[in-house]
């Protein structure tokens, strides 16, 4: 028994040398700080524009897990404000801009500054949103030709609200008149919830919206949409005529995206760029996209640049006999 106890105390003695013997050291690293990073937005504060951004983001933070991201407002001047503190500030990573078309190149018209879009560098687009005209169910407006026919007979027979001038709804009502030639009573209102709002009390008969600004209204019952500016139809609205199928070829998109001072490092840009594309081909992403009224759509940055200097020559165009402001300082 003794003999034992004196086997057992050795043994837990040997154990307990071993465990005094120090180890390998192993070098613990330290945690690289995150990058931080500004996304500025050029509208106000809990605006549906504003809401529409910052649920993207909400899918964009865990794909930047090196990445501090934080929004800051900039509203003004039809948006020109945040495109400009954009354009000017240092690419170095540290700032960039949720970016709408045809509202850059509507500003770099109307604004008479061209350098607007030099001293912006375009990433790339993640959604889409076609513009919607829409009315209510009790009004006898029930297609976009009614609209044109009623107009040719009384230019006023036919109030039709937009969002403020030089806004895509706005641009797009412009360009429809021009192809229906035909005089429209476009009535503007400070904001798309205001346009909405007028079309909801029938101050106006109808209205030119994004669709996420109607889309809640169309599916409850409390508005009509008697025409999207688009050559096919849509999923989210497969009932809803096209203005194609009237005869008029007019396709009116709300693209976004992001974009960056010009000049900022491609290794800066390219980690940013992957986390864009992953989140618009989310599945979870595209989900909330539809059922929000728009849809996920990449392109990347020279795509989307194609694409806008398409929209700008065009809007040129429009701006020579058509001018959306009374002058180009606004």
């Amino acid at each position: 028994m003794i003999t034992c106890r004196r086997g057992l105390l050795a043994g837990l003695s040997a154990s307990a040398a071993l465990a005094l013997v120090p180890g390998p050291t192993i070098a613990v690293q330290p945690a690289r700080p995150k990058r931080h990073v500004t996304l500025l937005l050029g509208f106000p504060e809990g605006s549906r524009p504003d809401k529409v951004a910052r649920d993207f983001v909400e899918f964009l933070v865990p794909r930047l897990p090196g990445i501090d991201l934080s929004l800051r407002n900039l509203p003004g001047d039809a948006g020109r404000t945040m495109l400009a503190a954009l354009g000017e500030a240092a690419p170095n990573g540290a700032t960039i801009g949720w970016v709408l078309t045809p509202n850059l190149p509507a500003r770099i018209i109307d604004r008479a500054d061209p350098s607007l879009g030099q001293r912006i560098q375009l990433i790339c687009q993640v959604e889409r949103e076609p513009v919607a005209f829409v009315s209510q169910p009790s009004d006898p407006v029930d297609a976009i030709q009614d609209i044109i026919q009623r107009a040719s007979e009384d230019a006023d027979a036919v109030p039709l609200g937009t969002p403020p001038p030089g806004s895509p709804p706005h641009l797009a009502t412009l360009r429809l008149q021009v192809l229906a030639q035909t005089k429209l009573n476009i009535v503007t209102f400070p904001s798309a919830a205001a346009a909405r709002q007028a079309v909801l009390a029938g101050n106006v008969s109808a209205a030119a919206l994004g669709l996420s600004e109607a889309i809640g209204d169309i599916r409850d019952g409390n508005l009509t949409a008697v025409g999207i500016a688009a050559r096919r139809r849509f999923g989210l609205l497969p009932d809803t005529p096209v203005l194609d199928e009237s005869g008029i070829p007019l396709a009116a998109f709300i693209r976004r995206g992001i974009a960056v001072p010009a000049g900022t490092p491609p290794d800066l840009i390219a980690p940013l760029s992957g986390a864009l594309r992953a989140t618009a081909e989310d599945e979870a992403f595209r989900d909330h996209a539809e059922a929000s009224g728009y849809y996920a759509a990449w392109e990347d940055g020279p795509a989307w640049l194609d694409l806008m200097q398409t929209e700008q020559a065009a809007l040129a165009k429009l701006w020579e006999t058509n001018p959306w402001l009374s002058s180009s300082g606004g």
